[in-house]
């Protein structure tokens, strides 16, 4: 029991990363109570399915089209410095939240200019935190359970945040939850600073300018079947699935007549499964294979949104819930190690941050649609439509695996992974 638990965790013999990972949990705990608060806090003051989708999509767009840029600027750029500014202005912006939920001045465009300045953020954060953890793992081959700890800390931290927040809502209101969140930068911050790094930045040969890089990184990722198939899936995925979380308080509100202590369950038993998800993917000694756990898992997600759609109990919803958090954060995490792995090093941050857009920049497109068809026919008329595309563009990347393994096995090889 003792090897299967060194060999679960082995990434966190690496201090770098042991400090980054410890640091950023706590951080991340703050981040879920945030993002629970604040859907809760639009749902408050409007009621309404279509601003729910409006804020998300509006708060994160702006975001999303720096994060191709950003990709070009992280490859060129010090990655680590990069991290500690980031962190520095989430801290502010989580503050300036708190002070307005405080002081009772708070509305919902507060919420909309805070959040677009977060996702300009998180535009650089992301696809520089993916890219960095290469460089804090100094063995390579403890890369793929790194990234897979990585998910698990992210999701350990989803069951944590909105539990919490759920029941500090109901007692003291959001603005506990913001000012959490902005003193949790702190731990990543004292992580950042204590660490000393040995692997050098990977230098980049490529176009002074950046079209001219961002075309490299785009031809390259295009050029590459494996990466594109399990890219494409996940833009799917993200498209039609990721709007759950953003219209999950109408589900606890109008579908099972709760409020933020059933939302903060639900969001809790995702996280629950996302977690037991990661840890599985962790304890996998090697990465050949894992295009069968992306195809399984997306089948296990959409399946479940199916099901979840069809629910109108708590005892039931929660554990479909906890069926849909394991498939689809499998599935990320899967997609995530796949990239990291086949992809070359001087194109790592344009890649990562293509692999960001796939998610972070489908998804606000995904919450203004959903957010109006929920109020057109219903939040779940709207997940079971979801969970069908999702379910059939599941169905299609299964079939054209014996493709993906082909253009794979030579990279495999190539980086003495078989």
């Amino acid at each position: 029991m003792g090897l299967d638990l060194q060999e679960t965790f082995r990434a966190l013999k690496h201090r770098n990363y042991r400090l980054f990972y410890f640091g950023h949990g706590m951080s991340l705990i703050g981040t879920w109570m945030q993002r629970t608060a604040t859907i809760w806090l639009v749902y408050r003051l409007t009621q309404s399915p279509e601003i729910l989708g409006n804020v998300d999509f509006i708060g994160q767009i702006a975001g999303v089209v720096l994060i191709p840029v950003a990709g070009v600027l992280l490859d060129r750029w010090n990655r680590y410095r990069v991290i500690l500014w980031t962190q520095v202005l989430s801290m502010v912006q989580a503050l300036a939240l708190a002070a307005l939920v405080f002081t009772g001045t708070v509305a919902v465009w507060h919420i909309v200019v805070l959040n677009t300045v977060l996702g300009m953020i998180n535009s650089f954060d992301m696809p520089a935190r993916q890219a960095f953890i290469s460089q804090i793992v100094e063995d390579k081959d403890d890369l793929a359970n790194a990234i897979a700890l990585n998910s698990a800390m992210f999701n350990g931290a989803r069951i944590i945040g909105p539990s919490i927040a759920g029941l500090a809502i109901a007692a003291f209101g959001e603005g506990l939850c913001y000012l959490f969140n902005g003193l949790s930068y702190i731990a990543i911050l004292g992580a950042l600073l204590a660490m000393r790094l040995t692997v050098p930045q990977a230098v980049v040969v490529s176009p002074d300018n950046i079209i001219g890089g961002l075309a490299e990184g785009c031809t390259y990722t295009y050029h590459s079947l494996p990466i594109r198939m399990v890219l494409l899936l996940l833009a799917l995925l993200s498209l039609v699935g990721f709007p759950v979380m953003p219209l999950m308080p109408l589900f606890a509100g109008q579908v099972l007549g709760g409020g933020p202590e059933i939302l903060g369950w639900l969001m809790a038993a995702f996280g629950m499964g996302a977690l037991v998800g990661t840890i599985c993917l962790a304890a996998r000694k090697t990465v050949v294979g894992i295009e069968k756990v992306i195809a399984i898992n997306s089948v296990v997600f959409a399946v479940g949104l199916i099901a979840f759609s069809l629910s109108t109990v708590l005892w039931l919803s929660l554990p479909i819930a906890f069926i849909m958090g394991f498939g689809l954060i499998a599935q990320m995490a899967s997609t995530n190690t796949i990239i990291q792995s086949l992809v070359d090093e001087d194109k790592r941050g344009r890649v990562m941050s293509l692999y960001v857009l796939s998610f972070g920049g489908i998804t606000p497109i995904g919450s203004l649609f959903a957010g109006h068809a929920a109020g057109m026919i219903g939040t779940p008329a709207t997940f079971f439509i979801s969970g069908m595309l999702a379910l059939a563009g599941a169905i299609v990347f299964a079939w054209n695996l014996p493709a993906w393994r082909i253009a794979a096995c030579p990279i495999y090889s190539k980086k003495g992974l078989i």
